[in-house]
């Protein structure tokens, strides 16, 4: 898991740690400190964590300050995430995001995942405006060996989650995981749409607990921060799965979800097969990131 992680930050990392390499082996000029706060910027790691990074530096130059870095660095992001903690049963976890940050994809993974623990799954694809994930997903639950709802006669979003609830219910399964629409986060109605099934599956589902877990695509950078924000209005966002991790350089995208919203990072894709995917691990993505191996 940690190779994985290692190698999905390379991009990030490349340009971060060959500017921290130098301000080791120099006198630490005023121009390289300037170098280092400009690749951290780049990286998307947010403007007052690195002037934090920068003081860092600056207080233990004499001494082994990426070790320093890096303590700050951890204790900046979420906890480690453990994804056997949803005791309370029958959960449903809706995925929610803009259409391209790989959400049919992280719900096929996330099933996956919540499967090889014990779990029995079943998935909903309720994306009813996008024929292509309802084909996408009857694909990926047959290789996550899961149960899927779907109707294809239905565009509405709310009546295939209640069908799908409804199921699950009957079959005992103990998570559902949702394949909601794939919205841009300035359209008011579909927006309102997603409203609706957080309400249908409170007041006609209580005995099942709701998730909401959002999809960030880390190529997007900064841009992930305001779609975060206004999806966060319409429905409690609990969690993020980062994607395509392993295409960018903008890898540090994760301290601003976490300082400015609250979202914390709880899972991280790094590719496009279902194993493809883990939980959010902040030693061994700082680690990652700015390329000190684990235990120093």
């Amino acid at each position: 898991m940690f190779n994985t992680l290692f190698s999905a930050l390379e991009n990030t990392r490349f340009s971060i740690s060959k500017a921290f390499n130098k301000l080791k082996s120099g006198s630490m000029s005023q121009g390289e400190i300037e170098n280092i706060e400009e690749k951290l910027l780049l990286a998307d790691i947010g403007y007052d964590t690195v002037e934090s990074i920068i003081e860092i530096i600056k207080k233990f130059k004499a001494g082994d300050f990426l070790f320093e870095v890096k303590k700050y660095l951890i204790n900046e992001l979420p906890k480690l995430h453990d994804p056997t903690v949803l005791s309370k049963k029958p959960v449903v976890v809706m995925v929610v995001g803009v259409n391209g940050t790989g959400k049919t994809t992280s719900v096929a993974k996330l099933a996956k995942m919540y499967k090889d623990m014990g779990n029995s799954v079943t998935l909903v694809a309720a994306d009813t405006y996008r024929a292509a994930a309802v084909e996408q997903l009857k694909v990926w639950s047959k290789r996550a060996n899961v149960d899927l709802v779907c109707n294809e006669n239905s565009n509405e979003p709310s009546s295939v989650l209640f069908d799908g609830l409804s199921v699950s219910k009957n079959n005992n399964s103990d998570i559902v995981i949702v394949d909601t629409a794939g919205r841009l986060h300035t359209y008011k109605n579909l927006m309102s749409e997603l409203e609706k099934m957080h309400r249908i599956t409170m007041k006609r589902f209580p005995e099942y607990l709701i998730k909401n877990i959002i999809t960030i695509d880390s190529l997007l950078g900064q841009n992930s921060i305001v779609q975060a924000k206004e999806f966060n209005k319409h429905v409690p966002i609990d969690g993020a799965i980062l994607t395509k991790l392993d295409g960018t350089a903008k890898g540090g995208i994760i301290f601003s979800l976490h300082k400015e919203i609250g979202i914390p990072v709880q899972f991280i894709g790094v590719g496009e097969e279902l194993s493809d995917f883990e939980v959010f691990d902040p030693e061994k993505y700082v680690n990652g990131l700015i390329g000190v191996e684990s235990g120093k």
